[in-house]
């Protein structure tokens, strides 16, 4: 599984330079991080759609999305899968109440 998203890392650092008129990633990039959010909050949102209908296959589908937007912004931010990866880590063992209370407030 940790392979498939360092594959996938790999895929989209190498095309964010790439041609906007053949790369997909590369055409996302040159719209800029706004487009970018705008893209990963569409995915998002049909990721709840899908669940909310009970559609398994398109959860994971829009899931798959998700991802794969989520690594486009990441990369724009010079941040990697292993970022979240690390942050997970360092939540592990701490009750999400816990950690959330920790958080600063705004």
């Amino acid at each position: 599984m940790a392979g498939t998203l360092e594959t996938l890392q790999s895929t989209i650092r190498d095309r964010r330079s790439g041609d906007p008129a053949s790369s997909y990633v590369a055409r996302l990039t040159a719209k800029g991080r706004a487009k970018i959010a705008q893209k990963l909050g569409e995915e998002a949102v049909e990721t709840v759609i899908a669940a909310m209908e009970g559609d398994r296959a398109g959860v994971t589908s829009e899931a798959a999305d998700l991802l794969f937007h989520l690594g486009v912004l990441l990369a724009d931010m010079d941040l990697g899968f292993e970022d979240v990866f690390a942050e997970l880590e360092r939540r592990e063992g701490v009750s999400g109440l816990d950690e959330k209370a920790a958080r600063p407030q705004d």
